[in-house]
């Protein structure tokens, strides 16, 4: 038997094992359609919310979380004082200290009789099934994931090995995020739930970015969240994961055993000592937002024309005469993109784009298919910039990422002249084509000056490269080291990463990145 004989007979077998654990699990609780609470104004939040907004000419008010600390207080915040129902919509559901503080949060607000809605995409909740369907053994907290596999559910390896079956649906995910509060506040934006995107992370961290609004734009998307909710990609988590009845009475337990030994933790002790912020209805941007999402059957429904999806609805909905700013954690502009940003540079318009360097971010393979597009994008007047992975800027800027050895971009925003879209979108094809999206389009003057600040600090040179285009054709990287403006003539990263965004490129990966 050759060795390829030998690789697909083991290949097969392990599917096969898979496929015989993943019948293993029964049903245990029925799959109703719900929807969102239809009226929250008899809420806590929604007396506040009715309140700010009846003060206001505008119909939405929004507040840009910034700071990762303050994104996580917010959140713990509102499952604290939601007082009937929490819908939380994410991509990823990671491991560590804050994701351990939310469930046990859930947990309580769901014996205030609190329902409680998750919604995490299949491939997000690897190796988390147990817990997310102990969770969801409590009678006021239902858990679904979207886009699931029956098999290969326990380790991120079975569960691409399973995936070989049907890789082109695999390949599809849902990214959306979002976090909804008695109907009456929403959080959007690029956040999933882990350490990494509150500050939480010793190693590595994201800047990001969300919205926290009230008004008519939160209805729109709860209404977004029971699309998704209530589609036959949404399925149990008990399906495929079986516990005992009260099975969340011991995860309860040991939440609140983990939280009381790490009570002191320096996470934990600076979200204490931080002073207590004014509530945001007092502090918010006052506009008006339209809720933009993909359709949750994007999925199943092969390659969509871009005018279908969410980039068409955005296309449609904005204006762009005098600067158009980008900011993406991925980005892969594509030939297409590439004429479009030129031609409105060569139109009078003012293009700045933010994303990752080689060395921050967390895909080189990404970047390989960026990267050859600078020398045209620069000579057209466009003006890139790329976070560095050190930070030197100073502690109060928010931009910065503290407490890590190294951080990467992860923020999803797009101005349009007056107008900001805040949400999961990444500028690339896989946000376009294979994911699913969501994302807020809000017109506000204080709101647009406010992003346009956090630009600035992004574009310093103590965070971020500038890329310049040499007379002779070459790319130099400007940057500010211990207070001197300093050049780089080669692109700064080790081998392995030059090695994975060449590969990239050579084997045309565009499309699928």
């Amino acid at each position: 038997m050759t060795k390829a004989c030998r690789w697909t007979q083991w290949l097969s077998v392990l599917v096969l094992c898979s496929l015989l654990v993943g019948c293993t699990h029964a049903v245990t609780r029925e799959h109703h359609t719900t929807l969102a609470l239809e009226e929250g104004r008899n809420t806590w939040l929604g007396e506040q919310a009715y309140q700010a907004l009846a003060e206001q000419t505008e119909p939405d008010g929004f507040a840009l979380l910034a700071n990762g600390q303050e994104a996580f207080a917010a959140r713990v915040g509102l499952i604290r004082q939601a007082q009937r129902e929490l819908n939380i919509q994410t991509y990823l559901l990671g491991e560590g200290q804050t994701t351990r503080l939310i469930l046990s949060q859930l947990l309580n607000a769901a014996e205030e009789g609190v329902r409680v809605r998750l919604l995490v995409d299949d491939f997000g909740a690897v190796g988390q099934g147990d817990r997310l369907a102990a969770l969801a053994s409590h009678p006021s907290i239902h858990v679904r994931v979207y886009n699931p596999l029956p098999v290969g559910r326990g380790h991120m390896f079975t569960r691409v090995l399973a995936s070989v079956v049907n890789p082109a649906q695999q390949h599809r995910r849902m990214h959306n995020k979002l976090w909804i509060a008695d109907n009456s506040v929403a959080i959007i934006g690029g956040r999933n739930l882990g350490d990494e995107y509150f500050d939480a992370n010793d190693s590595r961290n994201f800047a990001d970015l969300d919205f926290m609004t009230i008004g008519e734009v939160v209805p729109e998307l709860s209404h977004s969240f029971d699309l998704y909710w209530n589609h036959g990609l949404a399925q149990p988590i008990e399906r495929y994961h079986q516990v005992a009845d009260n099975a969340w009475q011991t995860l309860a337990t040991e939440l609140e055993e983990w939280l009381d030994d790490n009570a002191d933790s320096a996470y934990f002790t600076q979200l204490r000592s931080q002073p207590r912020s004014a509530p945001p209805w007092e502090t918010l941007h006052w506009g008006e937002g339209l809720a933009m999402w993909d359709a949750p059957g994007k999925l199943t429904a092969g390659t969509p024309e871009w005018r279908d999806t969410l980039l068409g609805d955005l296309t449609d909905a904005t204006e762009l005469n005098q600067r158009l700013v980008i900011i993406s954690a991925y980005f892969v502009p594509t030939e297409q993109g590439v004429k479009k940003l030129t031609q409105l540079a060569d139109q009078g318009v003012m293009v700045e784009i933010i994303t990752n360097s080689l060395e921050s971010t967390d895909a080189a393979v990404v970047h390989g298919a960026y990267a050859p597009w600078r020398e045209t994008l620069l000579a057209h007047g466009i003006a890139l910039y790329e976070l560095r992975p050190e930070q030197e800027a100073g502690p109060d800027e928010d931009m910065r990422v503290p407490g890590a050895s190294a951080s990467a971009l992860h923020i999803k925003a797009l101005s349009f002249d007056d107008q900001l879209f805040v949400g999961s979108f990444n500028a690339d094809p896989r946000s376009i084509y294979w994911n699913t999206e969501i994302g807020v389009l809000a017109r506000s003057d204080t709101l647009i000056k406010a992003f346009n600040d956090l630009v600035a600090v992004g574009q310093e040179p103590a965070l971020s490269y500038r890329i310049e285009l040499t007379p002779e054709g070459e790319l130099n990287w400007h940057l500010e080291r211990d207070g001197a403006m300093d050049v780089l003539t080669t692109e700064p990263g080790g081998f392995w990463r030059h090695f994975n965004a060449w590969l990239s490129h050579t084997l045309k990966l565009e499309r699928w990145l």
